[in-house]
């Protein structure tokens, strides 16, 4: 359905048109689980230089619970505050970490991580869970990267 070839433009242009395949993925589709699979898989497909990309959502005795994603196994549940996910669900705000071994308390689900990049899922006041990405490079997230990330969200936030 997509392919990788059709990113030939700016990074911003190639970001415009990944959210735009997101907005046709979801169009009409009302099942969360459905949604952040194609989500993860969108954005695994698109985006380079990354190890994991998924969706931890928040679970009703108030902890992280793993879900839809692409990459290695996974640590199944990250307690509010704890690691950089916890710490963006708690802090309701977008993390961007250019070295996560710097980052007190990281959960090393993934030994090759190095940098990561959280944004919280958030529906009005209402907490939902994280987008979580990983990569193998330190510094590999950008301002761009977070306002297109945030962006892709926010889409994906009226589907789920």
């Amino acid at each position: 359905m997509f392919n990788v070839e059709m990113y030939r433009g700016s990074r911003e242009e190639n970001y415009d048109l990944v959210i735009k395949q997101l907005q046709a993925l979801l169009h009409d589709e009302k099942n969360q689980i459905a949604n952040l699979s194609n989500a993860s898989a969108l954005l695994n497909q698109f985006l380079d230089r990354i190890n994991w990309v998924g969706f931890y959502l928040l679970d009703t005795n108030g902890e992280l619970v793993l879900g839809p994603f692409q990459g290695l196994p996974a640590c199944v549940r990250i307690p509010l505050g704890k690691g950089v996910c916890g710490t963006s669900a708690l802090k309701r705000e977008t993390l961007r970490i250019e070295d996560v071994h710097q980052f007190p308390g990281h959960i090393a689900c993934d030994a090759a991580s190095q940098s990561e990049i959280v944004i919280p899922l958030l529906k009005g006041e209402q907490l939902i869970g994280v987008l979580d990405i990983d990569s193998p490079e330190k510094n590999r997230f950008d301002e761009l990267d977070q306002q297109k990330l945030e962006e892709f969200a926010a889409i994906l936030l009226e589907y789920i």
